[in-house]
This record gives C-alpha cells, structure tokens and sequence, in this order.
C-alpha cells in the first residue's frame, strides 16, 4: 500500500542542504594512490547499488526509472536522501506509488513480524545458527518451508564479485607506492591500506568480516589513504537494529592534524571517571586510534545529514578483539560548522551567551562523543548485547550516550589540562546550539531522537532554560550536575538492559515540547539549511 506523497516541492527540499565543495589537496599522492582512487570510486558506485536493494525491494527498480527520466530535481534529490524518503521530514515519501518506508528495509520477509522472527530464532538448534540469524551479515528469506537464514555473500554475490574486482584492482596499485615511514618502529607491525582492501574482497566472499576488520583498525600512520568499505550501520533495520547496511568513505588523511589528537586516545581514563557505580564500567578497554582526514567521496548507506565522524566497526565481536577506530572528517565539520551550526545560534541563543560559540568546541565534542560510543557497558550486567535488550531504542540512546557522555568527559579534560584551548562555557553553549542542528534531522532518525531526549532532560533539570519567546540559554550553575545525571542515567538503562524503563524514558523525553517547536520554526523561516551536501570535486583531478 503506497503513502500519500509529501506536499513539498523538490526544490524546496533541495534548498535545505547547502551544496558544499567536499575535497582535499592530493598533491602530495604517489601516481599509483591516484590510479586506485579511481578504482574505489568504481567500487563505491557499486555500493550504491547493494544499498539500493538492501533498502527496500523496490529501490533499485525505482532509481533506475528516475535516472533514466528528465527529471533532473528528483535525481538529485534521490541522491541526496538515498532513497525515496524524507528522512528530516519523519520519512515522508517524495515519489508517486512508493510504501511507508520498511521499518526491516529488505533484510526480513515484508510480511513477517517480530513474534514470527523471534520464534524462528529460538526454534533454532544451535547456538551460532541463532547467532548468524541475529548476525550483521545475513537476510532472512521466507521459502515455502518458512523462514531462512541466507548470508550477504549470496544474496549479493552478483554485486559483490565485480566490487571486490575494483577493490582487489584498488590494491594492486596500492602496492606499488612506496611508503617513507612503514619501516619506523610504530609502523612495523601495523597494515597498509592494500592488505587492508584485499581482506575486505576476500570477506565479501567468505562472508568473515573480522580479519579485515583488524587490518582495518592497524591500518599504520604511513598511508595516505583512509577507506572504510563494508556493511556497518544499523539505523535502516529501525524494528532490530541487527542488519547492516553497505557504506564506502573514500578518504586522504591529514597526518599532522591526525598527530595532534594522540591526547584523546586515553579511553580508560574517561571510564574510571564515569559518575555510574563500578559494575556499570567496562575495565577492558583498548585505546582508539584517531585519525582525521578529509572526504573525497561516499556511497551506499550515506544520506544527509552528511557523516561528520564515525567511531567503527559497531560488532561487539570485533570490538572485543581489536578495539574501534575513530575517523574525524575535517572538511565536513567545518562545513557544518559555517554553513548551519553558526546560523542556527543567532537564531536560539540568548544574545549574551552567543560569545561562546566556537568551532574547536564543535569538533572536539564531535571527537569526544565517537569516542565515548566505546566507553559504557556493550552487554548488560546479566550478560546480553546492549543492542539485543534495547531493540528499537538501542540506537537512539547510544547517539544520546555518546553526546552526554562525551560533554561530561569534556568537563574532565578541561579540568585535567588536556584541553587548554575550549572553555567548559564554550563546549556546553555551542552543544545547546547542536541540538537544535540535530534535532532538525528528525527525531524518527536515531541522532535526532536521542538530542531531543536530551534537550528535553536537561531542561528539566534547569541546565537549559529558554524564555517567553523560546530564547534559549545555559544555566552555568546547574548545567554540570544535570550532565552528570543523564549520563549516569543512560548508562544504567544501558546495563540494566531493562526493556520496560527504558520505554518509560523514552516516551517520557522524545517529544518535542512547544517551546523546542518555536524555535525550530524560526530557525525554518530563516532559510537556514538543515546540513550540507556534497559537491565532489576531486574526480575531476584524477581526469
């Protein structure tokens, strides 16, 4: 059954992300890195096709149709949410004909629900079939015996042979690049971007994505180059947030920035300190490798609002083994920074408050909160995935976790002298000013969801305050222990794993109050975009 298409115009959807130049320097690459940029660019395009069918059954039909018509605003407006919906405008459809948007996309039967799925996986014999049909890398089909477990490699296989073609492709030109620095002592035991892109082929095939994941997360400080390539996010499996969606980022790294941020790898340190009784902390952390880069190019899973950063790979598997790798995107944030989040401020800041808006604020909570998806409980106390208890909330409080989580680290930093260039004023006014950027992204979506939730806490607790006409301000003398609160409180819902309080929560602070939907109103009628999006401008430099 089709919805009713939405009343706005393409144009005016268009009008809410502000083309932005995405691109970086490359002079500095060997002729063989620039050979396999194109290469992953051939490879990113195929992603946008395992996406397309990832999404919704009818997704690669229907952009095949919209690219071969005349409509040049509808093109490119399908480009820009990757998909038929609307995901700032509660998912709303733009195309004729088109369903509600599949809250399991293409990974389940459309007919089955969530009693049936459950019973399927219980009814297994085994311990790892009932983990390979709740795993990241499978689809569950129906036969005319019932349901069935079918792994990425198949259902995908004619996508995934000519992808790992471009990417073995990628690698042979990788690997005729000399590299200055791999024979220094922090480089000899890590990998290069070209063993890290034959193992990515060789999974696409086997479906055993862990060993590439650790050539991913000991990709050395020498290479110039930063790919992610691979199913990763969750946000489209909305009813299980099991399933992960195809995503490529094609990145050159900026290796002095990259340097400078070694400070912030201290994980330990920021869990120690977590105001949540000790059973709540997780004692085995590994330090994060940070990296910051600049985007060349994306495809897949990628639809506004435009990745600002990104702390991977999401399987607790993985994690557990290896760590997480956080990739900072640099040309993205300043992006975001100067073309919305700025803006934004003299829209809902109280005027006298709007001194302490800044930019490193931005971006070193941007780190703080990828780094603080690691800190936290991953399972509960009684031994379950996070993600299993929580179900269809797990992804919008671990957005909330990582924010709050990542302002009240903040605090800690400030007050140890790691950061010396952010004040604790500029870091809680500029996030105040981010949430209503966020929560512009819709609160169906988990980023969106989980700043409202927190919006709506602190100011219950007198951290925020806004007066009669929805001005919006912080209150210094509350605002610290209302962030303590909320992070100690997510984090104990998170290892609780307790189902029913944490829909008790949610119900209670994802809603946006009139005071938040005045300001988001004016912020509207002030044409401000809602996010950026991309103009690639460096595959012109590789003609």
């Amino acid at each position: 059954m089709s919805t009713p298409v939405a009343t706005k115009s393409h144009s005016d959807r268009l009008k809410k992300y502000a083309l932005y130049e995405t691109g970086a320097d490359l002079s500095h690459l060997d002729p063989h890195e620039l050979s396999a940029l194109k290469h992953l660019v051939k490879a990113a395009k195929i992603v946008d096709d395992i996406w397309y069918q990832q999404q919704w059954s009818g997704a690669a039909e229907l952009r095949e149709k919209i690219l071969n018509g005349d409509d040049e605003e509808l093109k490119e407006l399908f480009e820009v949410y990757k998909g038929p919906w609307a995901g700032d405008d509660h998912d709303a459809p733009f195309v004729p004909g088109v369903p509600k948007r599949p809250d399991g996309a293409n990974y389940y039967p459309e007919d089955m629900t969530s009693e049936e799925f459950d019973s399927f996986v219980a009814s297994l014999p085994t311990a790892e079939q009932r983990e390979q049909a709740k795993g990241f890398y499978t689809v569950i089909q129906r036969t005319k015996d019932g349901l069935q477990v079918v792994p990425f490699s198949e259902v995908y296989k004619h996508l995934l042979t000519p992808l790992a073609a471009h990417v073995n492709a990628a690698a042979d030109e990788l690997e005729k690049v000399t590299h200055v620095n791999r024979d220094t002592t922090e480089n000899k035991s890590k990998t290069s971007i070209a063993e890290f892109l034959r193992s990515r082929a060789a999974a696409f095939v086997s479906n055993d994505y862990l060993p590439s994941e650790e050539n991913w997360l000991r990709l050395g400080t020498f290479n110039n180059l930063e790919i992610t390539l691979g199913p990763y996010e969750t946000y489209a499996d909305v009813g299980y947030s099991l399933k992960a969606s195809y995503e490529t980022y094609i990145h050159v790294r900026d290796q002095h920035a990259s340097g400078l941020l070694e400070k912030f790898s201290d994980l330990q340190y920021a869990e120690d300190h977590l105001p949540v009784p000790e059973q709540y902390k997780n004692k085995e952390l590994i330090a994060a490798p940070i990296v910051v880069v600049n985007q060349l190019y994306a495809g897949g899973d990628v639809a506004v609002p435009m990745t600002a950063a990104y702390n991977l790979p999401n399987d607790e598997k993985a994690i557990k083994k290896a760590g997480s790798k956080l990739v900072l995107i640099k040309n993205v944030q300043e992006g975001k920074f100067k073309h919305v989040l700025t803006p934004i401020a003299h829209q809902v800041l109280q005027p006298d408050q709007l001194q302490y808006l800044d930019k490193n604020a931005f971006t070193t909570h941007i780190l703080l909160h990828e780094v603080s998806h690691s800190n936290g409980p991953h399972h509960t106390l009684d031994g379950h995935t996070v993600r299993s208890q929580l179900k269809e909330h797990h992804l919008a409080l671990e957005e909330a976790k990582a924010d709050i989580a990542g302002l009240y680290v903040s605090d800690l930093m400030v007050k140890k002298g790691v950061i010396d260039d952010v004040t604790q004023k500029q870091f809680w006014v500029t996030f105040l000013a981010s949430a209503f950027r966020s929560i512009r992204f819709g609160i169906q979506e988990a980023h969106g969801r989980g700043q409202i939730i927190q919006l709506n806490y602190l100011i219950a607790k007198g951290g925020f305050e806004f007066n009669n006409d929805s001005i919006f301000s912080v209150n210094f003398d509350k605002i610290e222990q209302a962030v303590s609160d909320l992070t100690r409180d997510i984090l104990i819902l998170q290892g609780d794993g307790d189902k029913a309080a944490v829909d008790a929560f949610v119900n209670k602070y994802a809603t946006v109050e009139p005071a938040t939907r005045v300001a988001l109103d004016r912020i509207d009628h002030a044409g401000i975009p809602v996010d950026i999006r991309p103009i690639y401008t460096f595959e012109k430099q590789l003609d």
